[in-house]
């Protein structure tokens, strides 16, 4: 039995479905009970690593066959295996928050707020949820697509100007 097939068993209402990409295989979790399948992996199945944890904005992505806007990604590996599994869960725009793995990795704390200082997703349980990158007085998320690039105050004439000269470079 595959790792899919085994957790579709294991955690039939957190799996959602799976596919493989180039690097290893992708599977699609609910919020939902995640905490208790990513464990599992951990300790059952030797996905000791968290090599990485980042948020994804799809606003305005033609090709989405889902409702959420944002998608929290762990990519985890087996070191006895060589075997990398990417986990996506899904987080809707009206509630953005995902469950705080810092209690299974201590690198997971800075990961988790990285993704909340750029995409304002909270992550509950996290032990210091708090700007990294951004100042404490910073308004918005800068990673999230509909995050404005300038101030209406702003002299835009430079960068026009900029964008012409490349136009021109063709």
């Amino acid at each position: 039995m595959g790792l899919y097939e085994e957790l579709k068993v294991k955690f039939p209402e957190v799996v959602k479905e799976s596919f493989l990409e180039v690097d290893g295989e992708v599977v699609v979790c609910n919020r939902e009970g995640f905490l208790d399948l990513i464990t599992w992996l951990k300790q059952e199945k030797g996905f000791i690593h968290l090599i990485d944890l980042c948020g994804v904005d799809y606003l305005g992505y033609k090709p989405k066959t889902f409702e959420e806007r944002f998608e929290v990604v762990y990519h985890l590996f087996n070191l006895d295996e060589r075997k990398l599994l990417r986990l996506k869960v899904r987080v809707p725009e009206e509630d953005p928050w995902q469950y705080s793995v810092t209690s299974l990795w201590k690198a997971a704390n800075w990961f988790e707020r990285e993704c909340f200082d750029m995409f304002g997703i909270v992550f509950k349980g996290h032990p210091d949820l708090r700007r990294l990158l951004m100042p404490e007085d910073w308004k918005g998320y800068p990673l999230r697509k509909d995050y404005p690039l300038f101030s209406e105050e702003e002299d835009w004439e430079p960068y026009k100007a900029l964008v012409e000269k490349y136009k021109r470079r063709g």
